[in-house]
């Protein structure tokens, strides 16, 4: 079973007292058409963290303060089987993100690659595969960890063990770039600590 992404782009501005209050802007889905884009699950937010990143917004809850459209929508999904990890993050602290950071230890799934005329090709990543086993003695539920470069030659398959970085998890013209754009351009009027992105997962 896989796990799904929902959320939502608020903004805080005064309300009709004046005092500052958040407001709902854009649904996530729209802006975001790939949900079970696991690493980028595991950078932002430590759900499906099987590339080991640490995550930048993990298991801080659902906003107390949340806008009312928002809570409301909360309260009817909050009852459902397999609704979890409800968490936020700012876009002052997506902006301040270092791209660049590599994941805290190797994928925890070996990457795949075939070999092709143009230079090896990834195919996929796999945290089991019976062919890899067999060829190195594991038995079906085992858990290893490999050294950053490890590879192996099975057939035409070329196992090897990588650390990826938040911008091959989170890349600059993937599915999140929308997002980024959206909370970017609400920043622009309301300021980068006063626009942030509300999600849950559910299962």
């Amino acid at each position: 079973m896989g796990t799904d992404i929902s959320g939502f782009i608020e903004y805080r501005a005064p309300g009709d007292d004046q005092e500052p209050v958040w407001f709902g802007a854009h649904d996530l889905s729209p802006l975001n058409d790939d949900v079970r884009n696991y690493d980028a699950f595991g950078c932002l937010f430590g759900v499906r963290n099987y590339a080991n990143f640490r995550p930048l917004a993990a298991d801080r809850g659902f906003p107390s303060d949340a806008s009312g459209e928002l809570s409301a929508r909360f309260a009817q999904l909050a009852g459902e089987d397999g609704f979890h990890s409800a968490t936020w993050i700012t876009w002052a602290e997506v902006n301040a993100v270092d791209w660049d950071e590599p994941a805290e230890k190797p994928d925890s799934r070996l990457h795949q690659y075939r070999q092709t005329p143009s230079g090896l090709r990834m195919t996929g990543k796999a945290s089991w595969s019976a062919e890899f086993a067999e060829a190195v003695g594991l038995e079906r539920g085992d858990v290893r960890e490999w050294p950053e470069g490890a590879e192996w030659l099975i057939g035409d398959t070329l196992y090897r063990s990588v650390t990826i970085r938040r911008g091959d998890a989170v890349t600059e013209t993937g599915e999140w770039r929308p997002v980024w754009e959206e909370m970017k351009g609400l920043a622009e009027q309301h300021g980068d600590d006063n626009v942030r992105l509300v999600v849950w997962f559910d299962d």
